[in-house]
């Protein structure tokens, strides 16, 4: 699976070649702050969790994607759409501090709605978002997504739900 923006490429992520960044990337306290997730406990762990998320983005087909600079390949974190237990298509990224405020994550999260609702047809995508996360909230606006009233369960945390439904151009 490859997306292309003018500045980064999604693809795929690899547990191998990428599990070491993702282990980086979770060990950053102000990465994970509004996500309820805690660290990997290894990167054995970091792999493992992402070889056995392959085969649900498989069977869903999509998920969360490697998001690389194309000029130089770094890897920025990660971008992807997932299909929560209840129906949901959630919209989720996740970047190396060192990325924020660049207008990556409204990028690569622009290239998966239009993906999302382009080539796989759904009719509507969600975001939950802890309140306090000024910058994912500011993300979500810049995409047009509008806000649900009240809070709502994020995974264990208080969440603002943000919906977008399919353009008329999508089908």
């Amino acid at each position: 699976m490859l997306l292309h923006t003018p500045r980064l490429t999604l693809r795929d992520l690899d547990p191998y070649h990428d599990a070491p960044a993702l282990f980086e990337l979770n060990t950053d306290p102000e990465v994970v702050r509004y996500t309820g997730d805690g660290p990997f406990d290894s990167l054995e762990a970091a792999r493992t969790f992402f070889i056995n998320r392959r085969a649900v983005y498989d069977r869903d087909g999509m998920g969360r994607w490697s998001v690389v600079r194309r000029p130089d390949g770094e890897f920025l974190g990660w971008c992807g759409l997932r299909l929560e237990d209840n129906g949901d298509v959630d919209l989720g990224y996740r970047f190396f501090r060192r990325h924020w405020g660049q207008g990556y994550a409204t990028e690569a999260a622009r290239a998966c709605l239009t993906h999302g609702f382009s080539t796989l047809r759904l009719p509507r995508i969600m975001a939950r978002i802890d309140p306090a996360n000024h910058a994912s909230l500011n993300v979500a606006r810049k995409l047009g997504m509008r806000p649900l009233p009240g809070l709502h369960d994020g995974h264990g945390t208080q969440a603002q739900i943000f919906e977008l439904t399919a353009p008329e151009w999508a089908g």
